[in-house]
């Protein structure tokens, strides 16, 4: 055996030994609260699909009438000939619907994010990421030849602190909105006046918000209220809306300099414009049907109360990102598989997603559940939770 491949075989042993390697599911059918597993139905708590769009009739018949017009692919790049005029239309709705000059749409949230920092800022210049921020936040800072500077999680003085020493020419915070491995919100308000005091731009990932928080499901930024030309907004597409793709939204010079200067932007084939044909159906459906938002939110408060008394901490959300600390991988893999066996799916999430020691279950909420689903999830976790515990008194008497 070559050298090589003989000490990625090793590396992969010792990832199987520390309960971290990774295993592809085969799924069968749509996505929806019940999911077909490796050929087996389960009650599902795992997907981004928050408000239930995913299988939506309405955008499947709005995708097929975008494969009538437009066929299937866009065959080109956008500044060549793949910038069709739905997606030029789709672009509008977004920027209209987040309240932002314009947008520009690119095919994945990871394109967008490590297209649009290195268009930003470079050798010379600073980024400022919080420590929980997504793999794509960091790999953009890192591509951009900019100075990276790591804050403590929603930690405002410490980034205050790093603001102010800088001497950097251009500075960049950049952050997720809702953390998607944790739950919670950044303090949006905050970092926003940071920036305006020290002269930086404020580059927000609202992934997990856009659909979900704010009036109408208009995103973090509009939860808060927000208003500068200093925000960039990055909101994805594959998640609350359910289909695919990601854009960047703000002030429109600073659009039209990510058009001519993003590379992940610039040079890929641009996305199927069906697709854009049923983002568009997408985004009118969560303007107007806001009973996805209130329900997903009077499931949120069900579960977080029907768990109160676990072993194992929930940490503090009022997102559809719900999580349980578990710390031990193994315990983790464990809990998940115990879930499985009682005909549920949660993933058990494990370095280097989360900190060491920090493998944790990943419930995601959906405005599909049913208040039923979620009790049988609550219930299924009781079990699990007692059973852990028996072991436990067993293992101590044995130890004694």
């Amino acid at each position: 055996m070559p050298e090589l491949l003989n000490q990625i075989r090793m590396q992969m042993a010792e990832l199987q030994e520390q309960k971290l390697l990774r295993k592809r599911r085969i799924i069968d059918g749509p996505q929806g609260p019940l999911l077909v597993v490796d050929g087996c139905e389960y009650l599902a708590f795992c997907n981004n699909d928050y408000l239930g769009l995913a299988n939506h009739p309405t955008l499947r018949a709005a995708a097929q009438a975008g494969l009538d017009k437009y066929g299937v692919g866009a065959s080109a790049s956008a500044l060549i000939s793949g910038h069709t005029s739905v997606v030029e239309e789709l672009e509008q709705m977004l920027a209209d619907f987040v309240g932002m000059p314009r947008a520009l749409h690119f095919s994945s949230g990871y394109m967008a994010n490590i297209g649009t920092i290195p268009a930003l800022v470079g050798v010379g210049d600073v980024v400022f990421s919080d420590r929980f921020n997504h793999a794509c936040l960091i790999d953009g800072a890192r591509l951009s030849g900019a100075k990276f500077r790591i804050y403590p999680h929603n930690n405002v003085a410490r980034l205050e602190q790093l603001l102010a020493k800088s001497t950097h020419r251009r500075k960049l915070v950049v952050t997720d909105a809702i953390f998607s491995m944790d739950g919670d919100i950044a303090p949006l308000p905050e970092l926003l006046s940071l920036c305006e005091k020290y002269d930086a731009w404020l580059l927000i990932d609202d992934a997990h918000g856009f659909g979900v928080v704010g009036p109408q499901g208009r995103g973090s930024v509009a939860h808060f209220g927000l208003k500068s030309e200093r925000i960039l907004y990055m909101g994805t597409l594959g998640k609350a809306a359910g289909i695919a793709g990601a854009f960047i939204a703000g002030d429109a010079i600073l659009i039209e300099w990510l058009l001519q200067r993003a590379r992940t932007y610039i040079f890929t084939t641009a996305s199927p414009p069906l697709l854009a044909s049923a983002l568009l159906a997408a985004i009118q459906l969560i303007q107007t049907e806001n009973w996805r938002q209130q329900h997903l939110q009077q499931l949120i408060s069900r579960f977080r109360n029907g768990i109160a008394n676990l072993p194992w901490p929930l940490l503090p959300s009022v997102t559809a990102v719900q999580v349980l600390i578990i710390k031990d991988n193994q315990l983790a893999l464990d809990l998940m598989e115990g879930l499985r066996e009682q005909g549920i799916w949660v993933p058990a999430i494990r370095p280097p997603t989360v900190p060491k020691n920090m493998a944790r279950l990943r419930i995601s909420l959906s405005a599909m559940h049913s208040n039923f689903q979620v009790d049988q999830l609550i219930k299924a976790l009781h079990r699990l939770a007692k059973t852990h515990a028996n072991a436990e008194m067993i293992i101590r008497s044995t130890v004694e």
